[in-house]
């Protein structure tokens, strides 16, 4: 195959067989053995909430491009915030150095943030704002003279990153992370979070809470919902019996809202449903609207002040890419677009309608459970699907879903027309219908 040193890659490029190739020998996809074992669908353009297939066919996309393209593709506001920014600067580094998109980006995101969060250190993928959130906990304790206080209080079903630091607070026992059980920090798992928050529930997280206190530096939990662990939607009570346990015995709570924050549940964060304010709050996927990776690690001004008072009183991170001036100037746009408020107004239209046109799924064989929440919609297979199988016939229906273990599950982007998320929802009962068989 020819390559493209001496010049960029040409902006018609279109789909080869050496490209096909070349995917095979040389890319090693996410999730995926390498060579891989399921070749990929390639894609040669995306517009609105359809993206185009090199064989010409053209997509619905049910996924937001793993739930962060929310305003869908080529959006006007985004594309031009991008341009306007390539005019300035790409990149410049942080350390010792700012700049208007980071400053602006941080005072909005605080702004929007649940009351009492009010700094924010920039990352530049969700996984390493979790990594982030986990350090700011232990510096905090450490210097508040708990150094003993080391692990973190979770639940099962939970998903955090890949990184080490996120893979130990998911949940071990049957997750995708579960090859690593044996070398990762051992941290405190209480059972999943229940649908109804039982009195026996709440007895259940304060106890543990109290055993473990001496060694306890935060909670850490997805709220709301709980994403890749299981796309499960638990009672807000939950995160009101944590703030309180917290509270009692000196813990930081963290909310993990990479996946839910920005409007996913219908909520601009999830924490609302609660009406529960974290100490510490992750964000990413959303942040950009799917154009470039950016997380944060938001925090109170105690936990800021806490550990810039301590015996190392500078938290000690910076990634390379954090706060770039393109992903920030993107994401200033995408938050711009949400401070509208059209959003709430979709979200819900979406979920009427994929609680309407997925209760179908719910007498076929081998469903387990149908559910929706805010732009989330999942169909609970008893069993494991098989993924190609599930993908082709949504995609048979012009729709692209990505399932994984029992779910079959869609996210899509705020701005779906009403007449594709009834596509889309056709496609995921027809998905469950084939991943139902004998």
């Amino acid at each position: 195959m020819s390559d493209f040193a001496g010049g960029p890659i040409p902006g018609a490029l279109s789909w080869t067989p050496d490209l096909s190739a070349a995917d095979r020998e040389t890319v090693w996809h996410p999730y995926a053995p390498m060579p891989s074992v399921v070749e990929p669908f390639p894609v040669v353009g995306a517009d609105g909430v359809r993206i185009r297939l090199a064989d010409g066919r053209e997509l619905v996309d049910g996924m937001a491009s793993w739930w962060s393209a929310i305003h869908g593709y080529r959006n006007p506001v985004l594309d031009q915030a991008v341009r306007d920014q390539l005019d300035t600067m790409a990149h410049v580094m942080f350390g010792g150095l700012t700049h208007a998109p980071g400053v602006l980006l941080a005072r909005r995101l605080a702004a929007m943030a649940p009351e009492g969060i009010e700094h924010v250190f920039f990352a530049d993928s969700g996984s390493v704002s979790v990594e982030v959130a986990i350090k700011m906990c232990l510096q905090y304790q450490r210097s508040q003279g708990h150094s003993g206080r080391t692990r973190l209080l979770t639940v099962r079903g939970g998903y955090h990153g890949d990184t080490f630091g996120a893979m130990a607070v998911t949940d071990p026992a049957g997750s995708m992370h579960q090859l690593w059980a044996d070398v990762l920090p051992g941290h405190v798992f209480a059972d999943r979070p229940p649908a109804v928050c039982t009195e026996e529930y709440a007895d259940h997280l304060r106890r543990l809470a109290a055993e473990h206190a001496d060694t306890l530096a935060a909670v850490i939990v997805e709220p709301v919902v709980q994403g890749a662990g299981g796309m499960l939607f638990y009672d807000p009570e939950v995160l009101r019996v944590l703030r309180a346990v917290c509270d009692e015995h000196g813990l930081l709570l963290v909310f993990d809202e990479i996946a839910t924050g920005f409007g996913r549940t219908g909520e601009l964060f999830a924490a609302a449903h609660a009406g529960v304010s974290p100490d510490i709050m992750t964000v990413g996927k959303a942040l950009t609207g799917g154009y470039l990776t950016l997380a944060a690690a938001l925090c109170t001004a105690r936990v800021a002040h806490g550990i810039s008072s301590g015996e190392a009183p500078v938290l000690m991170h910076g990634p390379t890419f954090m706060a770039n001036p393109l992903a920030c100037a993107v994401a200033y746009a995408s938050t711009g677009l949400l401070l509208d408020g059209a959003w709430r107004e979709n979200v819900a239209g979406i979920a009427k309608l994929l609680t309407e046109h997925l209760e179908p799924a719910r007498e076929l064989p081998g469903v387990a459970d149908v559910r929706v929440l805010g732009a989330i919609g999942v169909v609970e297979m008893a069993e494991p699907t098989d993924m190609r199988t599930a993908t082709k016939a949504a995609m048979d229906l012009g729709v692209w879903i990505r399932p994984f273990g029992k779910l079959l599950y869609v996210m899509p982007p705020y701005i779906t027309p009403e007449e594709d998320v009834v596509r889309i929802a056709e496609a995921l009962v027809a998905a469950a219908r084939v991943s139902g068989r004998p």
